[in-house]
């Protein structure tokens, strides 16, 4: 039987920044662990088959554009037994050498807990507010209406758990999707992410199916990234309408 792996990381590939990617990419080539990296390309080109050669990635060509959820969903089966750990990770995140190994640790310490994450930052060193309480339709609809921000201000500040200390690692309702590491035995159990999303919303309702495996999700800001964050459906008519299509999904599954 083939030792497994330390980490397997999934990034799933559309529009992106070439130039963001190549150091994401460089970011966890560099990280002394055994591991692999799933490249899912969901653009009908295939744009970045033999982009990346090197012996740590596959690549998997999609031909279509899945989703996100979907797209990480492709190699489940590839990493059952095979790794201990999986990170979902966003094509234009950077972190520092020790910031995996060190959040292996934290897991390996805690069996209660089924995924981690870190502190995220802007590029400019603001702080990103990825640790948040399950979404109210207020505050969705608030995020979305930079108009309607000052009056719902409370509500938006609630959501991102701002009357705490953030330097102090807890466990947060839900943790944005830009970096998750999980036991690859329970991203396994939870079957990855409802499908039925296509875009936004996936990385809430995943939280909320680990609520249900009784296991928790530990925001660890001992440990901090870089995030570019897009935006993209607060600038995109067609991302927009996406994000109110999950929106929707989610309330209807979960309850509002």
């Amino acid at each position: 039987m083939r030792e497994k792996l330390d980490i397997s990381v999934s990034i799933v590939l559309y529009n992106e920044n070439l130039e963001e990617l190549t150091k994401t990419i460089n970011c966890f080539l560099s990280i002394p662990l055994k591991k692999k990296l799933y490249l899912i390309d969901n653009t009908p080109q295939k744009y970045f088959n033999d982009v990346f050669n090197q012996n740590e990635i596959e690549y998997v060509a999609i031909g279509k554009n899945i989703g996100f959820g979907s797209g990480h969903n492709r190699i489940l089966d590839k990493i059952n037994e095979t790794s201990k750990f999986h990170l979902i990770l966003n094509p234009d995140v950077l972190f520092n050498l020790g910031v995996i190994s060190n959040l292996i640790k934290e897991l390996e310490n805690n069996k209660d807990v089924a995924m981690i994450a870190p502190k995220v930052l802007f590029p400019n060193g603001k702080h990103q507010y990825s640790c948040r309480r399950y979404p109210s339709v207020s505050e969705l609809i608030a995020r979305r209406f930079t108009l309607l921000k000052p009056m719902f201000k409370a509500v938006i500040f609630k959501g991102e758990y701002r009357e705490r200390d953030l330097e102090i690692p807890f466990f947060a309702e839900y943790i944005t999707g830009c970096f998750q590491l999980y036991r690859t035995e329970d991203f396994i159990a939870l079957n990855g992410f409802d499908e039925r999303y296509f875009l936004y919303m996936e990385d809430v309702d995943i939280c909320k199916k680990i609520d249900l495996l009784e296991k928790k999700k530990l925001y660890f800001p001992q440990e901090q990234i870089i995030h570019v964050l897009k935006q993209g459906s607060s600038k995109s008519l067609e991302l927009f309408l996406r994000h109110t299509s999950s929106a929707f999904k989610y309330f209807h599954k979960w309850g509002f």
